[in-house]
C-alpha cells in the first residue's frame, strides 16, 4: 500500500504517521497490490481531523472522522473502512481481492474488528423523472435552493451540454461533479 500524507494547518510529529501507516496498513489485506491510502490530517476548534481516502482498482472508499485525540481519530477511521467494508462485503468482493474476508488475523486485531452485520439490499423504493435541462452551474445552484434539495443535475451549457451534477456540502459550500468525457 503507498500512503500519501498531508498536513493542514498543523505540524504533525513522525510518530503520527507512523502510526497512522502501521493502522491503516492493516487495511491491506482487503485490496490488492496497487492500492493507495491518501491521509490528511487536519486541526480545527479542538478536533482533530483525519479524512482517509483508499483508492483500489476503480473502487475509492472515503471516510472523515474526528475526535480530541489524534491517535484516537486515525483509530476510528480505520474502523469506520472496516464497517463499510464489512457492511458491503459481498457486493465487494468481486471488486477487492479474492482473500480480502477470511478470516487470518492476530489475536491483537481480533478487538478491533467490527462485528459482522447482514448486508441490506438495495432498495429503490420511488423512481422519478424529469427532463435534464441546459443551464449554468450558477443557475442550477439557485434551482437546487428553490426546490431545497441536496443536490440537482443539469446539463451544463458552459461544458458543451455535459451531464453535471451541483450539490450542497457539510461545510456550507457548494460541490459540482461534471462528466469527464
Amino acid at each position: 500500500m503507498k500512503f500519501v500524507f498531508t498536513d493542514k494547518k498543523v505540524n504533525l510529529p513522525n510518530k503520527v504517521h507512523a502510526y497512522a501507516e502501521k493502522k491503516v496498513g492493516k487495511l491491506d489485506r482487503y485490496f490488492k497490490a496497487d492500492t493507495e491510502a491518501a491521509i490528511v490530517f487536519s486541526v480545527e476548534k479542538d478536533r482533530n481531523n483525519v479524512e482517509l481516502t483508499i483508492r483500489s482498482g476503480g473502487t475509492i472508499i472515503r471516510v472523515a472522522e474526528s475526535t480530541s485525540d489524534m491517535f484516537a481519530t486515525i483509530d476510528a477511521a480505520v474502523s469506520s473502512v472496516e464497517r463499510r467494508l464489512r457492511k458491503n462485503k459481498s457486493r465487494l468482493e468481486k471488486r477487492l481481492r479474492q482473500d480480502a474476508f477470511t478470516r487470518s488475523v492476530d489475536a491483537e486485531e481480533i478487538s478491533s474488528f467490527v462485528p459482522e452485520t447482514d448486508e441490506e439490499e438495495f432498495k429503490i423504493v420511488r423512481t422519478k423523472k424529469f427532463p435534464i435541462k441546459p443551464m449554468t452551474v450558477d443557475e442550477a445552484v439557485l434551482q437546487m435552493n428553490l426546490v431545497a434539495h441536496t443536490f440537482f443535475a443539469f446539463k451544463d451549457t458552459d461544458n458543451d451540454g455535459r451531464f453535471a451534477v451541483v450539490y450542497k456540502r457539510n461545510d456550507g459550500g457548494y460541490g459540482l461533479i461534471v462528466d469527464e468525457d
